[in-house]
C-alpha cells in the first residue's frame, strides 16, 4: 500500500511526497480508517514507527476551514522537546493547507502563549501543566474540542501528570473522539481508558513491550561509574562503526559529569542536554547533534520523548532504567524507518534486577558479554557509589509510632515492586554475573 491508496486529498500527498514518504508504516495504514471513524482509538507502537503521522494524517484529512476562535483539535504531548516536534510535522504536512496551530509548553512566557490562543487555533499542542494553566485562567476555551490526542502516554503517568490528565479529561466535552497513542500499555494507562474512553479500538503494531526487530541488543557487566567511562571511550574511538551515538544517564548530576569526562578523553564530540538547561541551548543541541556537529549526545529520560533523531547508529544506556518501560522509549531512538541500529546497556550489581525486569517486559532475552581485558577497572568512585556510612547508635530505642496526618500516603501503584523472590534472584544473578562471552564482537 501507498499513502494513494489512503482516502488523502493531493495537498496531504503532495506534502508527503515533497518529503520523500509515499508508502505508510503499519501503524499509519491501521490507524487511519478507525480515526476517520470518530470512534475512540489506543494505538500501541514501539518507538520509531511513525505514530505522529498515523494521527495527524487522519486529523488533517478531517478538519475543515473554519474562523472560529477556540481550537477543535487538542494534542497533549509530555515534553517540550515533543511540542517543537508535533509543530515541525505539522508544518512539514500543512504548506498547502490554510491551517492554524501552535504549541504551548512551560518553561516560557505565559503570556505571550495566553497572546498565541487568543488569537485562535485550530490545533492545540500543549503539555498537560501548560494546558491547564491556560484553560484554568480563561485564556483558552475547551467546550469547541473535538478530538483529544494523548500521545506517550505511559511517559506521562511516568513523570506524575495523572492528577493534570483527570483534570483535563474532566473539563473537555463528552462528546468528543479520544485517540491515545504510546509505545507501553501499563496498568496505570488501562485505568485511564476504562474511566474516559468509550468503547476504544485498540490497534497493536506489536505487543506492548516488544522491541523493535531492527535493534540488536547487548549488555556488559561493568562495576562502577568510571569504569563504564574507560569503557565508553574504548567503544567510541571506533568512529566507523559509533557514528552517531545517543548515551542516556539516569540524573543531570551524572549527565554533568560524564560530560565533562568525555570532553578531557574525546575534545569536541560530545554535548549534553537534559531540564536543567534552557529551551533555546535544548533545541539548538539537538539541531547540532542531528547535523553532525557532534557525534554523541548525553540525554536523561527526562527529555528522552521528544527526541526526533535520524539515522542514530547506536544508543547506549550508562545506567539501567529503574522504569523497564523507559528502556523502550530510549532504545527506540534507533533502529527507525527500517535501519538496522544497536542498543548497548552498561549495568553494575546493583542495577542487574533492572535488567532482568526488562525482560521480562520484552519477553526477550538480551545478550551479555563480558568487558574486554584491555578495559581499565577504576577504584575511583563517584559519591552515589561510596558505602554508606551508619550514624553511631546512642543506645537509645525508638519509639515506633502509627503514620498519621497528610503526610502518610499509600505508595503509587508504579512505585510497588512485586517480590519475585530469591530464586528469581538467585538466576538474575547467576546470568549476569557469568557472561557467556568474553570480549566477542557480535557480527
Amino acid at each position: 500500500m501507498t499513502f494513494s491508496d489512503l482516502n488523502l486529498n493531493r495537498f496531504l500527498l503532495d506534502a508527503l511526497d515533497e518529503m520523500g514518504f509515499s508508502i505508510p508504516t503499519p501503524i499509519q495504514e491501521k490507524a487511519f480508517s478507525v480515526i476517520m471513524s470518530s470512534r475512540d482509538v489506543v494505538g500501541i507502537a514501539q518507538t520509531g514507527t511513525g505514530k505522529t503521522f498515523a494521527y495527524l494524517l487522519p486529523i488533517l484529512r478531517q478538519l475543515t476551514f473554519s474562523t472560529q476562535k477556540y481550537p477543535r483539535i487538542l494534542i497533549v504531548v509530555p515534553t517540550r522537546e515533543l511540542v517543537v516536534q508535533v509543530i515541525n510535522d505539522l508544518e512539514s504536512l500543512t504548506p498547502y493547507i490554510n491551517v492554524r496551530f501552535a504549541g504551548v509548553y512551560g518553561g516560557t512566557n505565559l503570556n505571550k502563549q495566553k497572546q498565541l490562543v487568543y488569537e485562535g487555533q485550530d490545533i492545540l499542542v500543549a503539555t498537560p501543566g501548560r494546558l491547564l494553566d491556560l484553560a484554568l485562567d480563561g485564556i483558552l476555551k475547551l467546550k469547541q474540542i473535538q478530538k483529544l490526542v494523548i500521545d506517550e502516554v505511559d511517559e506521562m503517568m511516568n513523570l506524575g501528570f495523572r492528577p493534570q490528565l483527570i483534570t483535563l479529561l474532566d473539563l473537555l466535552p463528552k462528546n468528543r473522539q479520544s485517540i491515545l497513542f504510546s509505545a507501553t500499555l501499563t496498568k496505570e494507562v488501562d485505568g485511564l481508558l476504562d474511566q474516559f474512553f468509550k468503547s476504544p479500538i485498540k490497534i497493536e503494531i506489536a505487543s506492548s513491550g516488544s522491541p523493535l526487530d531492527t535493534i540488536e541488543q547487548q549488555a556488559y557487566p561493568v562495576p562502577n561509574f568510571y569504569t563504564k567511562v574507560n569503557f565508553l571511550v574504548h567503544l567510541l574511538k571506533d568512529k566507523k562503526t559509533f557514528t552517531k551515538v545517543l548515551i542516556f544517564v539516569k540524573n543531570k548530576k551524572q549527565a554533568n559529569t560524564l560530560f565533562e569526562e568525555l570532553e578531557v578523553l574525546l575534545p569536541g564530540e560530545t554535548n549534553v542536554i537534559h531540564s536543567n538547561k534552557t529551551q533555546n541551548y535544548r533545541l539548538r543541541s539537538v539541531k547540532n547533534f542531528e547535523m553532525g556537529f557532534y557525534k554523541v549526545l548525553i540525554a536523561t529520560d527526562i527529555i528522552a520523548r521528544g527526541l526526533d533523531l535520524t539515522d542514530v547508529s547506536h544508543v547506549i544506556n550508562f545506567n539501567i532504567p529503574e522504569e523497564p518501560e523507559n528502556y523502550m522509549h530510549r532504545i527506540g531512538r534507533t533502529g527507525r524507518a527500517e535501519q538496522k541500529g544497536t542498543a548497548i546497556s552498561f549495568f553494575t550489581e546493583e542495577e542487574a534486577d533492572y535488567l532482568g525486569e526488562i525482560e521480562l517486559l520484552m519477553n526477550t532475552e538480551i545478550d551479555v558479554y563480558d568487558l574486554p581485558e584491555s578495559i581499565e577497572i577504576s577504584t575511583n568512585m563517584i559519591a552515589e557509589e561510596l558505602p554508606k556510612i551508619e550514624p553511631e547508635s546512642t543506645g537509645k530505642k525508638k519509639t515506633v509510632t502509627e503514620p498519621s496526618g497528610a503526610a502518610f500516603h499509600e505508595k503509587k501503584e508504579k512505585n510497588k515492586r512485586v517480590n519475585l523472590g530469591g530464586s528469581y534472584r538467585r538466576e538474575i544473578a547467576k546470568k549476569y554475573k557469568k557472561p557467556k562471552t568474553r570480549g566477542q564482537k557480535r557480527k
